[in-house]
């Protein structure tokens, strides 16, 4: 097989769709087009049953029941909903949200913006390797403390948080523990109950489904968890999230969510292989290249790597057939240096020279000998002009 140029490496910007979850999707645009809230027919039954089952699927990826899944438009929505949602609704019980610094720009901006409005918001620190310190969110916690936010694995630089941890804390203090879940859910187990997760975002195009569709998990509890809604009109899932569901979308989501859990126990350590190997031999061939991010406690399909003395704008470019990134899809327009990388107490310059490479299910290992051998010889090439 002879190898297809470009390859692609960016998956934790966003995944091809699955052909098989493709295949689901395809009836529902024509056949089963139905709208979902229609129960007085066949048609709007079925769709409604496709949703329902879905649902089933979705919840059973991370270890919870169907009823505690509400479909949105993507995580980005699913952490505005979680925010402005936890924010409103317990407004009486105080105003103080907890977050890091380097949250997806989906919890910063609106965290930002709740401040405008007069909510308190803490952004920790972390350390070298990413990982905010469990002890770090029990010490600011206050008794005016209704949210901790704090991502399930960074999309940059693929450190995983000390999840169990952080929801014990939270458990302990009586606080609503929320993590973005976008670049985890699917790509290492999570148990929601395991972790004392309440609220998890959830998104459908980092794990091989479709754009346009998400999740919120919300944890079932007495009294019920309440989150108020960002967008009104018709009451739908249950009043949080309002609008005619996406349902070709919502099936793929479903399909994805079943592959994803079926094929995890062989994808996680093939992709942990192949992202140790690259950056085994690159760091053999090349001096003065740095891993980002924690070691072990990482995404299995990420790589995120410094190269002293080159910035990350012209190698990519150089490495025209290769799609990588220097950090978030979000901020890929941007000349400022990556706030996550930033964050890790590194210089400026390290910053300004990662790379993000991100494997995925299409992977293949004469793409990664592509990747190694490329990389290696452009950047001794590029080392020659900086």
């Amino acid at each position: 097989m002879s190898l297809k140029l470009p390859i692609y490496m960016d998956y934790n910007a966003t995944t091809p769709v699955d052909q098989r979850v493709v295949e689901a999707m395809l009836p529902y645009f024509t056949e089963h087009f139905g709208n979902a809230a229609s129960l007085d027919h066949e048609f709007g039954s079925v769709a409604q049953e496709a949703v329902t089952r879905a649902r089933q699927q979705i919840a059973e990826l991370i270890s919870a029941k169907a009823d505690d899944i509400i479909f949105t438009s993507g995580a980005t929505e699913s952490d505005n909903i979680a925010l402005f949602g936890i924010a409103e609704s317990y407004a009486d019980k105080g105003d103080h949200i907890i977050t890091s610094a380097i949250e997806h720009k989906a919890i910063l901006d609106t965290a930002q913006h709740l401040e405008q409005l007069g909510k308190s918001v803490t952004y920790l620190p972390v350390d070298q390797y990413g990982q905010v310190n469990p002890e770090a969110v029990r010490q600011v916690i206050t008794p005016r403390t209704v949210l901790i936010s704090i991502m399930a694995a960074n999309n940059e630089i693929g450190t995983v948080t000390a999840l169990k941890e952080i929801g014990a804390i939270a458990q302990e203090h009586n606080v609503i523990f929320h993590t973005d879940g976008a670049q985890y859910v699917g790509h290492l187990p999570l148990d929601v109950s395991e972790l004392k997760i309440d609220l998890l975002s959830i998104s459908a195009h980092k794990m091989y489904g479709p754009k346009g569709i998400g999740a919120l998990y919300i944890r079932p509890t007495n009294p019920p968890l309440k989150v108020a809604p960002v967008i009104y009109g018709g009451g739908h899932e249950r009043g949080v999230r309002s609008g005619t569901l996406n349902v070709p979308a919502i099936v793929g989501f479903g399909v994805a969510a079943t592959l994803c859990q079926e094929e995890l126990p062989t994808e996680e350590p093939r992709l942990r292989n192949l992202t140790l190997r690259m950056f085994a031999e690159i760091s053999e061939a090349v001096k003065g290249v740095e891993l980002n991010g924690h070691p072990t406690q990482r995404l299995p399909h990420n790589l995120n790597l410094s190269f002293k003395g080159i910035r990350s704008k012209p190698f990519i470019k150089a490495l025209k057939n290769i799609a990588i990134s220097a950090g978030s899809a979000c901020n890929a327009a941007s000349t400022k240096p990556s706030h996550v990388v930033s964050a890790l107490g590194f210089d400026e310059e390290r910053a300004y020279s990662s790379l993000r490479y991100s494997l995925g299910r299409y992977t293949t290992e004469e793409e990664v000998d592509y990747a190694i051998s490329t990389t290696i010889k452009m950047t001794k090439l590029l080392k020659q002009f900086f």
